[in-house]
Formats: structure tokens, sequence, C-alpha cells
């Protein structure tokens, strides 16, 4: 991510408001069944700590990771408000090195800011960064996207389908893979009608 990308982002999060609210995503929590508490997760992408939160709340060992200073600021924030403990980590995630086998569980909730050349590189760095039998959770938005306008990437190119995200994850044991429209409300960034697309993977 380009040094003006990056400052986009820290004007964007400087407010007082959570611009994608404080409550977890709503697939991130449908898949609370999956968790396992004491599991160490990477949270990518992670803003202004919603997710992260969540998920330390429910047991497990977490490293939010987030290009954005200010973001980071408010994520830190809201886990002393929920009283949890997450590790924090500032990086680019279009060069940063995940590490090998090192997460249990890796989750990746709209991080479409990557064209598809470094697209490419990221799925494969998250897949090495998960241990044998360590679980991916992916939600993003679909080209039809577009349509909506409720949030996302301006560009078709940054979204997923179903083929591409076959194609990037079927070495993995691809669990569920859906596509689906509906309604979310999260914060005043996500609002609407949104053409989504949902992938649960497991390392073999």
């Amino acid at each position: 991510m380009s040094t003006p990308d990056i400052n986009r982002w820290n004007e964007r999060f400087d407010t007082a408001d959570f611009i994608f609210g404080k409550e977890p995503n709503a697939f991130l929590v449908s898949k609370e069944h999956l968790l396992r508490p004491g599991a160490r997760a990477l949270a990518l992408a992670d803003g202004e700590g919603r997710n992260g939160v969540w998920l330390a709340e429910k047991g497990l060992e977490v490293l939010s990771v987030d290009a954005s200073s200010v973001a980071q600021e408010k994520a830190r924030a809201l886990a002393a408000e929920r009283g949890v403990r997450v590790g924090f980590e500032m990086a680019d995630l279009d060069t940063w090195d995940m590490g090998h086998e090192r997460f249990d569980l890796v989750v990746a909730i709209f991080i479409q800011f990557s064209p598809p050349h470094l697209r490419e590189r990221l799925f494969e760095r998250m897949k090495a960064a998960l241990v044998p039998g360590g679980l991916l959770l992916l939600e993003g938005y679909r080209p039809e996207q577009l349509r909506y306008r409720t949030g996302g990437p301006p560009t078709a190119e940054n979204m997923y389908t179903t083929d591409l995200l076959r194609r990037s994850f079927g070495d993995l044991k691809i669990l569920e893979l859906v596509e689906r429209d509906v309604e979310i409300y999260e914060g005043s960034g996500h609002g609407g009608m949104s053409a989504l697309i949902d992938l649960v993977a497991q390392k073999p």
C-alpha cells in the first residue's frame, strides 16, 4: 500500500466515530462454533479492531494488523474498553511477512485494497501463515457490489468471484464458499444491500 493510500486511510479513520462500528462482522460471528480458545489468530487489515477484539473476547490469542496508525490507536482503545489483551502490529499487508505455520486462524474481512498482481502474493502468504489444520475465514465483495455502491472498492478487479477463490485456495480444503446478497450495517462505512462472498477453508 502506497504512502498516499495509508494517509487516506488515516484521514478516514480520524474521527471519534468507529467508521465500521464496534461490533464484529456478522459472517465472523456466524463461525463462532469453529473457534478454539487459546488458538493463535491473525486479524488482517483489522482497522479499528472490531473483529480482533471480538476474537480476543472469545479466548483466542490475537494479532491485529493494519497499516493505519490512527485505526490502531482506536483498536487499542476498544480492546481496553472491552478488557481484553490483543497484540498489535502496524504493517503494510502488500509486503508484510506473516510467517510460516504461525497461526491457527487467519481472518480476512473486506481486505480488498490490493490489485490482482499483489492479491495473489497476499493470498499465498496467508496460506503459508496457517498451521496444518488451520482455518481461513474470508469475506469480501463480488463485482456485483458496484451496482449497490454500499461499500468496498470502486473497481471490479479488486473484488472476488467464486472462480477466483477456488483457484486461489484450491490447495486448501474448501469447507464453505457461498455467494449471497444481504443487507449489512457496519457503521457508516458499510450500509445497505451488499453482494458478498464468504469462504471457509482449512489447510491440509
